[in-house]
């Protein structure tokens, strides 16, 4: 990894409160990655104006919507499109985003249906990111 280059990382992953819940998914590699200054953190839903906590939204039919049928694509959408501006300011070419997500799921997401079921899919950030030429890893390929 070249001197200025950084991984963007989900900042629910280092113990930022940030999980639609308001919880998050504080892992001991993220940390360690943290303290090394080898990170960038990043929260795609809060960048795309969310609150925190917030309701729980799934990818439905290319949308994303919350658990009340709300639409919050142009959320998502926003989020995606700051996170990766974020990733460009710092010549990131790889991320790690916490796994299932809407947002940052990159190889299973919930199916659409709030029944804790799982799809292969992508969230709105990882294609985008993908789509950028961005790799984007969970915290079980590290």
């Amino acid at each position: 990894m070249e001197k200025d280059k950084k991984i963007v990382v989900s900042s629910c992953l280092a113990g930022i409160n940030c999980k639609y819940d308001g919880g998050n998914n504080i892992n001991p590699k993220i940390l360690k990655l943290l303290q090394e200054e080898k990170i960038i953190l990043v929260c795609p839903e809060e960048l795309g104006g969310m609150t925190t906590p917030r309701i729980p939204s799934e990818i439905v039919n290319n949308k994303v919507l919350s658990k009340m049928g709300i639409d919050v694509t142009n959320e998502f959408n926003k989020g995606a499109a700051e996170a990766l501006k974020v990733a460009k300011s710092v010549n990131a070419d790889t991320a790690i985003l916490q796994q299932r997500s809407p947002s940052c799921g990159s190889k299973m997401i919930y199916d659409g249906t709030f029944s804790g079921k799982l799809v292969k899919g992508k969230g709105v950030t990882t294609k985008l990111f993908s789509e950028n030429g961005i790799k984007v890893l969970t915290i079980d390929d590290i």
